[in-house]
Formats: C-alpha cells, structure tokens, sequence
C-alpha cells in the first residue's frame, strides 16, 4: 500500500489526542526536539489510541496479530521544545483487508507543529500477513477523520 493520506490541519476534524511532554533528553543544544524523536511520539500516541478505543496493543498480540510499521512520514512545520506540551491528534484513514493509514497532528497551545502519517501492515505474530481483526474497519467510521 502507498500512502494515500494527507493529514488534516485542523484540530477539530480529529477525534483523539493524547499529550506527551517534550524530555530534555529528547532536545539539542539548542532545546529543539531531534527529529528523530517524532516517530515515537506517533507510536506512544497510537498506542495510547488503541487503548483508549478498548482495543490495547496487547489484547491485538493476543489475537495472534501485530501493527506493523510499512511506512512513516514527518512533516515539521515548527520546532518542538523542551517542556512543551504537545497534543498529538490521531485520525484513521484507508483501511483495507490487511492494511490501514493513521494521521498525526502535533500543536502545542494548538500552533501546528507538524504532520506525520502511518501506514500499517496486519501480520500474525510470526509474520506472515492477516487480515485486520474485524473491529478495526469499524474503528475507522468512528475515528476516521484528520484528512484535508
């Protein structure tokens, strides 16, 4: 699957966030948040997401199924800095059989800082590829949403 999804700039057309506090440790010298720091945001978030749906991670392990990662894209549009509070949006968008795209929007004091999107594959959990369980498609009508 290419990622199809451009993620919302508007906090509103989301359904979900969650707040994550830049760490220090997390910065430069110049208490800018290293890029590399963005894509666990999007996974603490997600992961916040799913258990705030009643669907925790570990409840998908024990189905036998694991998310994993196919593709990941940042867009940064202003720096995070130490001690801010960022609101991580998370939206779902496409969903097929096996697969399915979550959008992210960063803003701190609802300042967009940036965009990522995650597209996800439905594998066992010995690798070989699934089907999505059937509550995800469902998920997505309730959550969908964080797309322009």
């Amino acid at each position: 699957m290419r990622m199809v999804l451009e993620p919302s700039l508007d906090p509103m057309t989301y359904h979900y966030d969650h707040h994550i506090r830049v760490r220090f440790a997390e910065t430069d010298a110049m208490g800018i948040v290293h890029h590399a720091a963005y894509l666990p945001y999007f996974e603490e978030a997600r992961v916040a997401f799913l258990r705030a749906i009643d669907h925790p991670y570990p409840s998908v392990r024990a189905e036998g199924l694991e998310f994993t990662v196919l593709e990941a894209f940042a867009r940064y549009v202003q720096p995070l800095r130490f001690d801010d509070v960022v609101r991580v949006h998370v939206g779902v968008g496409a969903v097929t059989r096996a697969t399915f795209q979550l959008a992210y929007l960063l803003t701190v004091d609802g300042e967009v800082r940036a965009t990522g999107v995650t597209v996800h594959g439905c594998v066992t959990t010995t690798g070989h590829a699934a089907r999505l369980p059937a509550w995800l498609p469902e998920v997505a009508q309730l959550y969908g949403g964080g797309k322009e």
